[in-house]
């Protein structure tokens, strides 16, 4: 893994569904939004969750998680979710994550960290990592 892997983005438009009473985004859904900017960093390497559990026997789950709240996102807004590898061990991968507001580097709303172990599918214990993980793109 190169230690300049540049971070990848993903794009989340905050809806109804995703906001509290007080019309803020519930803390939880954040990390709904790290998750979905993980896959999405995983298929950009070719790579489907659903391929890798039924053909390789192989799912990722998280085994550790930080996550630093700056300001809320609120209805309408539009984010920015990056996701970097930081850290890879044979059978975990430590993301940092953060989510913006319009655009990667712009106003800070969440920083984060995230730890990922490949697991056997059936048996829950530890596997290697697909070396395709750490390829870059």
């Amino acid at each position: 893994m190169s230690a300049a892997q540049a971070d990848f983005s993903w794009p989340v438009r905050i809806y109804w569904e995703d906001t509290d009473a007080a019309g803020i985004v519930y803390y939880a859904n954040y990390m709904k939004f790290m998750e979905r900017a993980r896959t999405e960093w995983l298929r950009a390497r070719g790579m489907e969750q659903t391929a890798l559990r039924k053909e390789h026997g192989l799912i990722f789950v998280v085994v550790d998680l930080e996550a630093h709240y700056r300001k809320p996102a609120r209805y309408d807004d539009l984010l920015q979710v990056t996701c970097r590898v930081v850290e890879s061990t044979r059978t975990s991968l430590t993301f940092t994550q953060e989510i913006f507001r319009d655009r990667a580097g712009g106003e800070l709303l969440l920083a984060g960290r995230v730890r990922v172990a490949c697991l056997d599918a059936e048996r829950f214990r530890p596997r290697p990592l697909p070396s395709a993980v750490l390829q870059e793109n």
